[in-house]
């Protein structure tokens, strides 16, 4: 039976993972930075409580879900985001080299500029502009250099079980004839779900390496917001918006890449396994929700 530890498993990915996962002969340990029920805590900017932990369990596979997504944070705090996002995974890394284990890692489409115009590869190189962008890349070098079976996953617009974009456009409609969002920022939405099939399909290979894992298809966050709302068969009406215009009504830290769509192309040419079309993903986790 493989044994399994997945770290910050009390967020949309890896409570994803949980769900994906149940019913297989495998034996799933949960940890958090917070001890909850059936979850283990696990502070993982700790190099001590990581490798003690991980070579009293002995895992088959880590999955990292762990992060510091508060992009406009991030800014603010560097130092933490640079502990969660970057020593992080060194020292997940560290153990799973340490006992032979695989590491998932995940990542994000903000490793990138985000100022092209076609879809990024696994082989184009990263240029971040924010501090969550920066730090994330950190991690991912750090994945590089110290564990010797691994897989980097970077995926984009996440939502699941938890606070997303969904949930708050679904918020937002019970009381707003209309709401204002961007338009000029493209990207892929990604259920975490369909992340989470991914991440079952490639964990028992030995396919190491970068992927990009986002659900197919491309679109702006003014036009996911429409699906959104015709999907769920809200009435809610979304005014198109440049990013400079949202800024001047609700200012941020963080600089948004402008076109960050990821193009699956490792895993296209090494594998069978495609990724949901983002509306059809989205299709499905609005019923999930009735």
């Amino acid at each position: 039976m493989r044994k399994i530890l997945i770290t910050g498993s009390d967020g949309q990915l890896g409570r994803a993972l949980n769900q994906e996962y149940c019913g297989d002969d495998v034996e799933l340990i949960s940890t958090d930075v917070t001890e909850g029920e059936g979850i283990l805590a696990l502070d993982i900017t700790n190099t001590k409580a990581v490798l003690d932990l991980v070579r009293s369990l002995r895992p088959d596979v880590i999955i990292n879900c762990a992060a510091h997504t508060n992009v406009d944070k991030c800014e603010e705090q560097w130092d933490l985001a640079y502990k969660i996002n970057a020593i992080g995974p060194r020292n997940l890394s560290i153990a799973a080299r340490d006992t032979g284990a695989k590491l998932i890692h995940v990542s994000t489409d903000y490793v990138f500029e985000g100022n092209g115009n076609r879809p990024y590869t696994e082989f184009d190189e990263p240029n971040p502009v924010s501090a969550y962008g920066k730090t994330k890349l950190e991690g991912e070098r750090f994945v590089k250099e110290f564990a010797e079976k691994y897989f980097i996953l970077r995926t984009a617009w996440l939502y699941g079980d938890g606070k997303n974009f969904v949930k708050t456009m679904l918020r937002l409609s019970e009381n707003r004839d209309e709401v204002s969002v961007v338009s000029d920022q493209k990207g892929s939405p990604t259920s975490a779900a369909e992340l989470a099939r991914m991440i079952h399909y490639l964990e028992p290979t030995e396919n190491y390496g970068t992927f990009h894992a986002t659900c197919e298809g491309e679109t702006n966050w003014a036009e996911f917001a429409e699906a959104i709302f015709a999907g769920a068969g809200k009435d809610t009406k979304v005014r198109h918006v440049t990013s400079e215009e949202y800024a001047a009504m609700n200012p941020a830290a963080a600089k948004r890449p402008a076109y960050s769509v990821l193009d699956n192309y490792m895993l296209r040419l090494t594998s069978d396994f495609k990724m949901a079309d983002w509306r059809d993903a989205l299709d499905v986790y609005l019923t999930s929700l009735r």
